[in-house]
């Protein structure tokens, strides 16, 4: 089974028996449309649709190799079961709008409230990482010099005798934030958020044109992260439109953190990504005391506001959805954020397989759990090899 994650592509290349990526490549040229029959063939799992996989997508139908066709949730089939005859799909229906290219969950409301804060769960072991020292040392660095000294934030446990205090009252003492306040920390976590993928997936896409390899499947997902960040901010901006003050220190704020991680990717692929992981950790506590102060009445200006369009185009919300509704998906992205890169830092960067290349699990495992540890990866890599076969057999049976 370790075979499986371990295998490089180089090796994959030179053996005559492939496994995961070579095969998944090998059997995309010859039969690309029974994959888009497995990314709708599970009841428990989110894919990103093999067919939609820069890594396996091959050129079709006049579309330019790489590029993306409908998100799975746009297409009926999707919500009734193996799609019998794909050919028929030749667009995507002509009600989907929004500027996204990338594949990303849509979530069930089940799964939005499947998420859990870090404290919660069990934490995950980390052998090449002492624990401690990136819990003290994160937690010192946002509190003291970090995101929370930038955004303004602050936040402070209700008083004992918080319900007999009214809503003034509470936020002149600082147990409850102001819309405008959440904004400014939402806002300035988005514009940095969205900097680790896109940095860590130049690298690897550059180490992959300097090696002549492939990458294993982690560039893809690296730039689906960056770009859901990137998207969480063009939903808030719909909501408040920064000063030109706000715009210069996150200019200077992405500069520093922009070179510093690219240097300390250099150095050290998964200390980044657990450092970005526990990052994800409290961008999931900042949107659950976000979505805590809204359903407890604290935040009357949101109480009505309708979710943008671009965040019901990104995430099929409903027509009457509502900004509280936003909030609980883009705490389940961070969730996803957080996994992802917890279970990156548990893997070789050089010779492992991405996991996640082909599929994702759902939010009742995302968000109850901090990431997979590499046994767990392997595992799950072996079930998706096991699943393309199934999907393969199934095919040669219909016809």
């Amino acid at each position: 089974m370790s075979a499986l994650l371990r295998t490089t592509v180089f090796h994959s290349i030179g053996h005559p028996y492939s496994l995961l990526l070579r095969s998944a490549v090998a059997e995309s040229r010859r039969a690309p449309n029974r994959y888009a029959a497995f990314a709708y063939h599970r009841a428990q799992l989110h894919t990103g649709a093999v067919n939609q996989n820069s890594l396996t997508r091959t050129q079709k139908d006049g579309m330019s190799a790489g590029s993306e066709g409908p998100h799975p949730e746009d297409l009926a089939a999707s919500k009734t079961g193996v799609m019998e005859d794909t050919e028929k799909i030749t667009a995507a229906p002509p009600a989907v709008h929004g500027d996204w290219v990338l594949f990303h969950p849509v979530y069930s409301p089940e799964e939005l409230r499947a998420v859990e804060e870090s404290h919660k769960m069990e934490r995950i072991t980390r052998p090449h990482v002492n624990c401690r020292f990136f819990t003290a040392n994160l937690k010192h660095f946002r509190t003291k010099w970090g995101f929370d000294f930038a955004s303004g934030y602050k936040h402070k446990p209700l008083p004992p005798n918080s319900s007999s205090m009214s809503l003034e009252e509470l936020r002149r003492g600082g147990y409850v934030l102001t819309e405008q306040a959440w904004l400014m920390r939402i806002l300035f976590l988005e514009t940095i958020a969205g900097v680790p993928g896109m940095v860590a997936a130049m690298l690897r896409h550059l180490t992959s044109l300097r090696s002549m390899r492939r990458d294993s499947g982690w560039i893809h997902t690296l730039l689906e992260d960056a770009e859901n960040e990137r998207m969480h901010l063009m939903t808030f901006m719909a909501l408040k439109k920064p000063s030109i003050w706000f715009r210069a220190m996150v200019l200077g704020a992405q500069g520093v953190f922009s070179n510093l991680f690219f240097f300390s990717y250099l150095i050290s692929p998964k200390t980044c990504h657990r450092f970005v992981g526990h990052l994800e950790e409290e961008a999931v506590l900042t949107y659950t005391r976000c979505i805590q102060e809204m359903e407890a009445g604290h935040l009357p200006e949101w109480a009505n506001v309708p979710a943008p369009e671009i965040a019901k185009d990104y995430w099929r919300l409903p027509d009457n959805a509502k900004l509280l509704d936003v909030m609980y998906a883009v705490r389940s992205d961070e969730s996803t954020h957080r996994f992802i890169n917890h279970s990156l830092a548990n893997l070789d960067p050089k010779t492992d397989v991405n996991p996640f290349a082909l599929r994702e699990p759902d939010m009742h495992v995302k968000g109850k759990k901090l990431g997979f540890e590499r046994s767990e990866a392997e595992e799950y890599v072996a079930e998706s090899h096991k699943l393309l076969h199934q999907a393969k057999a199934d095919e040669s049976q219909l016809k």
